[in-house]
């Protein structure tokens, strides 16, 4: 009897983990040009959304800068400092979950990667225009959209059309860095 009690103990667990886990997650970045609230979706891009929450509770991102601007594409981050040196994930690369639905518009927040479809790490980008070739389709992966901004548009746009250059072999740096003051998981008490 115990252990059939347990057994529907443990079951009714996994259920509610489960339902929790395909609730939205939302995620704070503080930066240097303001504030960009992302909302991301384990429940279409569970394995993108877990690596970059992890990234994001490790701390990961504090202290990078948005390291890739290209005016009418997209702005990137999650690897380098303001001396362009790296910072290396600790994980894993994540499967490509380019297949889930989600499209590269603008506001899309999407694993970077490789040419390897499946080498997304910690690098991520946030599309500032629609960018649908970016999508999933015949030959192409596609790039995994996990989330979305809901708020701070403007700071993307702001950051969108920073001056940038070369800095030693990376092109399209800003001129002056815009650094990611702290990233946090917010609002999932």
């Amino acid at each position: 009897m115990k252990h059939t009690i347990f057994a529907i103990f443990l079951a009714l667990t996994t259920l509610f983990v489960q339902a929790d886990d395909s609730k939205p997650v939302q995620v704070l970045f503080n930066t240097d040009m303001g504030d960009i609230k992302l909302e991301l979706y384990p429940d279409k891009a569970p394995k993108s959304v877990a690596n970059f929450s992890n990234y994001v509770n490790a701390k990961h991102y504090d202290g990078l800068v948005f390291h890739r601007v290209i005016k009418g594409f997209m702005i990137q981050a999650g690897g380098f400092n303001e001396y362009m040196s790296p910072r290396e994930p600790s994980g894993r690369p994540v499967r490509n979950e380019s297949y889930n639905g989600l499209k590269n518009v603008r506001g899309s927040v999407a694993m970077a990667r490789t040419s390897d479809p499946d080498s997304a790490m910690a690098q991520f980008f946030i599309n500032s225009v629609d960018n649908s070739f970016l999508d999933r389709n015949g030959q192409n992966a596609g790039y995994a959209v996990f989330g979305k901004v809901i708020e701070g548009m403007d700071v993307v746009d702001k950051i969108s059309n920073v001056p940038t250059g070369q800095v030693g072999p990376f092109g399209d740096v800003p001129r002056k860095p815009i650094h990611i003051i702290s990233a946090q998981i917010i609002g999932n008490e």
